[in-house]
């Protein structure tokens, strides 16, 4: 099997007994790159020369006879909204096509502490605003199972190139659904943790209140292994959980007798393609046959949290995206004075769908529409996050679709009220800021379908075990994407 088919924690095994080195690896994986992304375009930025200098050091340890960490050598790629140190961070935005970070965030620290290799920097959706990687700046990224559909968004680029073994594994961010979403229509595991469980030191935010940074996997097992890499308090992070994380490898055990499974019936309502409503249902037949047990349970404000999140997380980048204003960085356009200038550097720099986020949100903050609108949204939140409560109460964890379909076709979805529809599922997670995992569970024509488990606040161990319970029952993590064959 080729070397980008295989896990990280496969990989580490490899690299430990020296069957490979990491530089052999990483060349394998720019190999990969080099076959795949004009198909693909998953990558804005590639970092070859840091990559196998990192491999070369890594080599360099494992020939003094030391022990490496479980992602030392492991290629793996950051979402293009993560601040890297020397190396641009365009957020997919023509405004900060040239923006290059004085610092490093958080998350790509702790990866560094580890040894980990980072080969590039993905493309999304401009600013993590979107469903599909269409709204780049730059380009459109393609799903590795179909090149005419979306890989999902924001967090597409990081989706598809772990899915093609353009990277083992890699980090997203999940506003309203950013990391499962894509997970689920190109086929991997993709964790949300809970709000503050993750630093967001160095993620440009989008929606401070809703942002969070997780994993992109392979498998159940690697996504425990990087969440323990990033996971931690942060200092630098005023919302940051101040609590020692723990060692989630140690939640993947094959056993999920006694868990008590909940089932939404609101996310199971109409909208929801009937192909991807069967294959969950067989994936909760086939746990509680291993010994879980499941009941109906009511979200009943579900239906009002999609429109809260697009009143929320709008007002959030209206006030977060007013710094580009071609003054401190970023794109500047001449102007005749100060004013004209930052519209014409708005005008040129954010593209469309940004511009509609960031004037529904300003519009909602204005004075007379504040307390109708953000205000009400703040209350609707609550109501939301009262709901889990009350199902945690009863149950471990929830179950429900990731995405109401599959994979869309590239320009399928033209209007904006059909695409956030696809978030359905993700959003009220955000909304209530707790964890959720998506692993693969079936699929539909020939595309993969995604499993959505929902957890308790800080309970990112409960749903690992869940999902890796299921997954080691099945084969679904270990079929590769016609782009994923080699």
């Amino acid at each position: 099997m080729e070397l980008f088919k295989h896990t990280a924690h496969a990989l580490h095994d490899m690299l430990q007994s020296k069957q490979i080195s990491a530089v052999e690896l990483t060349n394998a994986v720019f190999a990969r790159t080099d076959a795949v992304e004009s198909k693909l375009r998953s990558y804005i930025t590639e970092t070859r020369e840091q990559a196998l200098a990192q491999a070369a050091a890594v080599d360099n340890k494992i020939a003094q006879g030391g022990q490496i960490a479980p992602l030392a050598g492991i290629p793996g790629a950051l979402k293009d909204n993560i601040c890297t140190k020397g190396i641009k961070t365009t957020c997919a935005s023509r405004i900060l096509a040239n923006f290059v970070p004085p610092y490093d965030a958080t998350v790509v620290d702790k990866l560094a502490a580890q040894d980990a290799v980072l080969v590039g920097k993905t493309n999304c959706d401009e600013f993590a605003m979107g469903g599909s990687t269409e709204n780049s700046g730059f380009f459109i990224t393609r799903n590795p199972w179909d090149t005419d559909r979306v890989p999902g968004g924001s967090s597409g680029g990081s989706a598809a190139a772990v899915t093609a073994g353009q990277a083992i594994w890699a980090l997203g961010s999940d506003t309203g659904g950013s990391i499962r979403q894509p997970a689920a229509y190109c086929g991997n595991v993709g964790l949300k943790p809970t709000y503050g469980r993750v630093s967001r030191y160095g993620l440009v935010a989008y929606a401070s209140s809703l942002d969070q940074i997780g994993p992109f996997t392979k498998d159940v097992t690697d996504c425990a292994l990087v969440l323990n890499a990033i996971a931690g308090h942060d200092a630098k992070d005023s919302t940051s959980i101040n609590a020692a994380a723990p060692d989630y490898t140690k939640a993947l055990v094959q056993d999920v007798k006694g868990l008590k499974i909940g089932l939404p019936k609101e996310y199971f309502a109409a909208g929801i393609q009937p192909e991807v409503a069967a294959a969950i249902q067989k994936a909760v037949d086939q746990l509680v046959a291993m010994g879980a047990e499941v009941r109906e349970v009511s979200l009943p404000h579900t239906e009002y949290a999609l429109p809260a999140y697009y009143l929320i997380a709008p007002a959030e980048a209206s006030s977060n995206l007013a710094r580009y204003d071609g003054v401190g960085f970023g794109h500047r356009a001449s102007g005749s004075d100060i004013i004209d200038m930052y519209k014409k550097s708005r005008s040129e720099g954010f593209g469309p769908e940004v511009k509609r986020r960031v004037m529904l949100g300003t519009y909602a903050l204005s004075s007379g529409y504040y307390d109708a609108y953000y205000l009400k949204a703040l209350q609707v939140r609550t109501l939301v996050k009262q709901d889990f409560d009350k199902a945690f109460a009863e149950v471990d964890v929830l179950i429900a679709p990731t995405a109401p379909t599959t994979a869309f076709k590239i320009g399928e979805l033209s209007d904006p009220l059909a695409m956030y529809l696809q978030d359905i599922c993700t959003i009220p997670v955000n909304l209530a800021g707790l964890p959720g995992i998506s692993i693969p569970c079936g699929f539909a024509q020939g595309l993969p379908v995604g499993m959505q488990i929902i957890g308790k606040p800080l309970a990112e161990a409960t749903i690992i075990q869940a999902a890796y319970a299921f997954e080691q029952a099945n084969d679904y993590h270990t079929r590769f994407a016609p782009l994923g064959e080699g």
